[in-house]
């Protein structure tokens, strides 16, 4: 039998050597490992991400349209008044009788793209007229008043001998406000006469029929229209006053 024996002093310089030639890496105790986070998971916060970054792109579209949409509008909004003399007769001038002013005012609103006007008249000054909202759609080739004191609607085709086209009363009113032309002018008369009664104005556009809706609704017949004073006879009317051209008007509603 053969013993074999190593020499210590050579293992251990051999395992000196291999101690020699190994890489150890310390970590540090106070540095945390990195955390990792799965590819799905990874795809989910994306998503989301992109989904957050839609939402914001599309209320900016919508709010700009709106904001847009409600100073376009707001451009097209005046609050206006009317000087007139209501003492001219067919035949009279100014300088054979003493001037007699009335004022009011009225808020009035065009919306050029829609053809509309919209007028509003407040409760007036003086007790012989009505305040109302007056619809004039070009489009449709209507008008519509509605009497505030009866909330009734009352609807007859449009006039363009007297109301003006939306563009050109919005030049006027623009001159009007730079002080180029002084809103001061004679009235003109107007009569109407109810006739039959609307059941359904949702066929008479959006403007007229957001006016009307849910009120009582009739037909106007008009009479011709003079310039100067005109008696109300024996009839029962309610007076309008309002412009929108160069002169005031007054429409004159009467029952038959």
């Amino acid at each position: 039998m053969v013993k074999l024996a190593f020499n210590s002093a050579l293992a251990q310089k051999e395992a000196k050597k291999e101690d020699e030639n190994s890489e150890v890496l310390i970590i540090p105790e106070s540095k945390e490992p990195e955390e990792f986070v799965p590819v799905g998971q990874r795809r989910a916060w994306c998503w989301c991400m992109c989904f957050g970054l839609a939402f914001m792109l599309a209320g900016i579209v919508l709010g700009g349209a709106y904001l847009y949409k409600y100073f376009v509008q707001q451009r097209g909004v005046y609050y206006c008044g009317m000087r007139y003399d209501d003492e001219m007769s067919l035949t009279g001038s100014y300088a054979d009788t003493p001037v007699r002013y009335h004022s009011f005012q009225e808020r009035i609103e065009i919306l050029e793209e829609e053809e509309v006007e919209l007028i509003s008249v407040p409760v007036p000054e003086f007790a012989d007229s009505d305040p109302a909202d007056i619809v004039h759609d070009f489009h449709r080739k209507l008008t519509a008043y509605l009497d505030l004191n009866l909330n009734k609607c009352y609807v007859i085709p449009l006039n363009t001998s007297i109301v003006m086209p939306p563009k050109n009363f919005l030049e006027l009113l623009v001159n009007i406000k730079a002080g180029t032309y002084l809103p001061q002018s004679y009235l003109i008369h107007e009569q109407m006469v109810v006739t039959d009664r609307i059941e359904n104005v949702s066929h008479l556009g959006s403007f007229i029929n957001r006016l009307c809706r849910d009120k009582e609704t009739f037909k106007l017949q008009r009479r011709d229209t003079i310039r100067g004073i005109q008696k109300r006879e024996a009839m029962n009317c309610r007076s309008i006053v309002h412009f929108e051209n160069r002169f005031a008007v007054n429409t004159l509603i009467c029952d038959e």
